[in-house]
């Protein structure tokens, strides 16, 4: 059953509905987006706009209540894409040319590989985006929980 995630006027997800089969089907049975949308403006409003999500993440990721809808992003290899994406965590972070995923700039790069006993202690890496700004080598901090 198709999934159909409501936007607000900022683009972010503010629910997610399972739409039935029958609600989302033209007549010969096969699935259409612009019949799924007219459905759900039906039942919640007209006014409401929504687009459809899938976990086989034809939109990057599958749409989550908190995420942002956005069109025209250079990910997923092309241009035009649009997609469901988290919030951006950090203001230094990007969007992944080849995902629809944040990640950190080049220097210091993706975080640093843990050891099993910082594992084991209940340690991570976390960032900090005011040690980026400062030293970008200081951005990845060692917590313990």
């Amino acid at each position: 059953m198709p999934h159909f995630a409501q936007i607000d006027d900022n683009n972010v997800v503010t629910q997610v509905i399972v739409v039935s089969n029958d609600d989302t089907s033209d007549i010969s049975g096969t699935v259409s987006e612009s019949i799924g949308v007219a459905f759900c403006q039906k039942i919640i409003g007209a006014d409401t706009n929504w687009k459809q999500t899938s976990y086989n993440n034809f939109r990057g990721n599958h749409a989550g209540i908190g995420m942002t809808y956005m069109e025209g992003v250079r990910t997923l290899g092309v241009a035009s894409t649009d997609v469901f994406i988290d919030q951006q965590p950090y203001s230094s972070w990007t969007i992944g040319v080849g995902t629809a995923q944040w990640y950190p700039p080049d220097n210091p790069g993706p975080a640093p590989t843990q050891s099993e006993s910082d594992m084991l202690a209940g340690k991570y890496y976390e960032w900090n985006e005011s040690n980026y700004q400062s030293n970008p080598s200081t951005a990845w901090v060692l917590i313990t929980l």
